[in-house]
């Protein structure tokens, strides 16, 4: 099931810093450029904090289009790989694995019937893999979408569920990425906005349901953009040079399932911020 696991060049089992040196996440994502757009700062605060990050992507993004042209026999699915291994590296991932399942295209398309879609595999099946690879790894928590799929896209709302079982079946904590709507209004451009059009779905959250909060630093948001950047065969120059980039993307947002874990213990710094009213939130 597991088609790629690899470590990735220069960053080993943990980062630069050693607070949290000895611990690992799991980071699941649906397809390549998402573990940029939405935990990009997250992954490189924990990897600069000395924690092992090991980011899990259930797709290769195989139904999408390239902005850029391919190589002579080069496909779309190595290149989109060549993508994300240039992203992880970016963002300080030790492990990166591949869950190797097909893209399922937008909800209602005949994708999401195809027998390797991520969206009609056996979501039990995948969990239990990946609770096995939790207690391999020695993982304290598991990121993943929320349960509406950030914006509803098939593959992210198996992601959720796949995400969220395993972290059940692991007995660890349960972070879901979600973004903040009312953040992300139009007069902050975000990739989100294009996905939920597509979709014709909302996305995120209101600014009320937001769990955990984590904005980025200067750094950060440099690695958050240069991984970003790397999937180029997705995502112009222009989604990158927008006047409103930082206040758009230099901003993570959570819920949170289960006792108070990594993220929170990240919550230390000043450059993280908790919704007051769901500062005690179990």
């Amino acid at each position: 099931m597991f088609h790629v696991s690899s470590p990735i060049n220069g960053h080993p089992a943990a980062g630069q810093g050693s607070s949290m040196h000895g611990r690992t996440v799991l980071v699941v994502h649906a397809h390549p450029d998402d573990e940029a757009i939405f935990t990009g700062v997250t992954i490189r605060r924990l990897a600069d904090a000395g924690a092992r990050v090991v980011l899990v992507t259930a797709t290769l993004g195989d139904l999408g289009q390239a902005r850029t042209p391919l190589r002579a026999g080069e496909t779309l699915v190595q290149r989109r790989t060549s993508e994300l291994e240039q992203a992880a590296e970016l963002l300080g991932v030790a492990r990166l694995v591949l869950l190797g399942r097909r893209d399922s295209g937008l909800p209602g398309s005949i994708d999401n019937l195809h027998p390797d879609a991520l969206a009609a595999a056996d979501a039990e099946l995948i969990a239990v893999r990946l609770a096995e690879l939790v207690e391999a790894e020695g993982a304290e928590a598991v990121i993943h979408d929320d349960d509406a799929g950030i914006y509803g896209h098939p593959d992210h709302v198996a992601v959720n569920r796949i995400g969220a079982r395993a972290a059940g079946l692991a007995g660890v904590t349960s972070y879901q990425t979600t973004v903040d709507r009312d953040h992300l209004h139009d007069a902050r451009p975000h990739l989100v906005h294009a996905a939920a059009r597509a979709t014709a779905l909302p996305f995120g959250v209101a600014r009320s349901e937001v769990g955990l909060a984590l904005a980025a630093t200067p750094s950060e948001l440099a690695a958050k953009r240069a991984a970003i950047a790397a999937h180029a065969s997705q995502i112009g120059p222009a989604e990158l040079a927008h006047a409103s980039f930082d206040d758009a993307y230099g901003y993570e947002w959570y819920l949170r399932t289960g006792g108070a874990g990594i993220l929170d213990d990240l919550a230390t710094g000043p450059a993280v911020t908790r919704p007051a009213v769901l500062a005690t939130a179990p």
